[in-house]
Order: C-alpha cells, then structure tokens, then sequence
C-alpha cells in the first residue's frame, strides 16, 4: 500500500524531467540569442530571430506550466482529453 508520503514525493519526481528539460532548452536558446548579437547581420534579422527566440521560450515556459499541472492533477495520459 502507498503511503501519501511516497505518492507526493512520485508526483514530485516525475516534475524533475519537465523542469530539467525546460531549463537546458531556454539555456541553448539563450545562448543562441546571445550568439546572434554577437554575429555581424542586419539588425532588422537580428531583432526578427530574437523575438522568434524569445517567442520560444515564453511558449516552452507555458508548456512546462501546463504538464506541472498535469502532474500534480495526477492525469498522467494525455491521450485521455482525445
């Protein structure tokens, strides 16, 4: 028999990939926008690659929102709302 003890500290396991995840991508797009200042292009190109960027990370940080939720609503398939 599970314990609340052991099921909360599952629930809080299963959040470490997600969050893991999410902080080496922003980290490499970080990075990426970073090195595109850097490199001698037009800035209109500049500005346009660093909003997509900065686009992407706000929408990574939604994501990871939404599965911590998943997680601790305990809906753990996805398939199931199909």
């Amino acid at each position: 028999m599970i314990t609340v003890r052991e099921e909360i500290n599952m629930k809080y396991q299963k959040m470490i990939a997600p969050i893991v995840i999410t902080a080496l991508l922003v980290l490499f797009l970080m990075v990426y926008l970073t090195m595109i200042t850097v490199v001698p292009i037009p800035i209109v190109v500049k500005v346009l690659f660093g909003i997509i960027i900065l686009a992407l990370i706000g929408v990574s940080f939604f994501v990871l929102a939404e599965r911590l939720k998943e997680i601790r609503s305990g809906e753990e398939d996805d398939l199931s709302k199909y």
